[in-house]
């Protein structure tokens, strides 16, 4: 039997223990933990929307005239007219034939994954992909092998042609820990050479980036045939929560049938659905939000190198601020929270070893003046830092 005990003294000793704080109220760019106001730069809440007042109301009206719970999967009774109104919606917004919802991004991933391959399958994957997606390589029996990040030529090189199997090429559409964007027309096209499967995670590109947010593949302009497999998540820039897949009749069906994730699981409260129903349509309407963190991602890249911090190459709202050893991480951390300042450490395993950064993320809800007091904090924690 291990001894949990000294695992965990371990991941101390070479900090990477993880703490939880308990937040006393709604997220925004300022937040209550413990009885203390921090300003927070560490949510995923890109467009400000998880606790805007028309959101609330549609939650609680669907409240009151669903309940709370769904109860039961959506294949037996807990379907509701909320999670079928949301499905055509998305599916209209991502403009593919058919959207299928989630409980949560994690679980579509898992469940796409392992419908579509099986043990004498292939799937591909960047180096830098999210867990979930890796854990979905590896859960579905399939050979997984791993290409450089970001590299359609590093992927094509590890193509083995005619292969006569089922194979996936799997890639994060915005990487979450690093801001950039994956080299999507490249990969297409590799995978439309090899006429296998490609899926784009789009959980941090939808909402943000693309006509009206509608995400990565708009960006680059790609459509259903460059990109066959689409997930998205509902709980980052929409602000509440679950996920859906986004693709073609057949596909959805397959998913409806052969998604254990899907099928074995209770369906989100319709409440929820209902609140996402609003925050989609805020985000299609609302371009400002996109525009404000253009303005606020712009003003804190020029400051930061004014100040001669690294900053990974990010045009998004996750603006990765590069440390390297997990210690210095997170004592930066601790000394922003010091100056009222609420900045995540990442460490490893989450990214690679001697990569450890401060994972910067802005939101709508946040000001000029914020990324100010944001860009004074790190001018005054970097200073103690270099002096040490």
């Amino acid at each position: 039997m291990k001894d949990l005990r000294l695992q965990l003294q371990q991941l101390r000793e070479q900090h990477l223990y993880r703490s939880r704080r308990v937040l006393e109220g709604p997220q925004g760019a300022e937040i209550r933990i413990e009885g203390q106001t921090y300003l927070a730069f560490c949510s995923n809440d890109y467009l400000g929307l998880a606790n805007h007042p028309e959101v609330i109301r549609a939650f609680k009206a669907a409240a009151d005239q669903y309940g709370v719970g769904s109860g039961a999967a959506h294949l037996v009774n807990g379907h509701c007219v909320e999670h079928h109104a949301l499905e055509e919606e998305l599916a209209a917004f991502t403009s593919r034939p058919r959207a299928l919802l989630f409980s949560t991004g994690y679980m579509a991933n898992l469940g796409v994954v392992a419908a579509l391959l099986g043990r004498n399958d292939v799937v591909y994957e960047d180096r830098l992909n999210h867990a979930s997606l890796l854990d979905g390589g590896l859960l579905s029996g399939a050979r997984l092998l791993r290409y450089a990040h970001a590299n359609a030529q590093a992927l094509a090189e590890r193509m083995i042609a005619g292969e006569d199997r089922e194979v996936l090429v799997v890639t994060d559409g915005v990487f979450s820990m690093d801001g950039n964007l994956a080299p999507l027309p490249e990969l297409s096209q590799v995978a439309r050479d090899h006429g296998v499967w490609l899926m784009v995670d789009d959980a941090h590109g939808l909402g943000v980036i693309g006509r009206q947010g509608r995400g990565t593949l708009d960006h680059y302009g790609l459509g259903l045939i460059d990109v066959p497999i689409l997930m998205g998540t509902l709980g980052k820039a929409f602000g509440t929560f679950g996920a859906f897949v986004a693709g073609s009749e057949e596909l959805i069906e397959t998913l409806i049938h052969k998604a254990r994730t899907y099928i074995f699981t209770t369906a989100t409260p319709p409440a929820v659905a209902a609140a996402t129903r609003a925050s989609l349509r805020l985000a299609q309407q609302e371009d400002w939000r996109r525009e404000r963190l253009q303005v606020l991602i712009k003003r804190f890249r020029i400051g930061a190198r004014q100040l001669g911090l690294r900053l990974m190459d990010s045009q998004t709202p996750i603006q990765p601020l590069l440390v390297g050893e997990a210690a210095r991480a997170m004592a930066l951390s601790t000394a922003l929270q010091g100056h009222g300042i609420l900045i995540n450490a990442i460490r490893p395993p989450t990214v690679p070893t001697g990569t450890a950064r401060l994972r910067i993320t802005f939101s709508a809800n946040h000001s000029e003046a914020h990324v100010d007091r944001l860009l004074d904090a790190l001018q005054a924690v970097s200073g103690d830092d270099q002096s040490q």
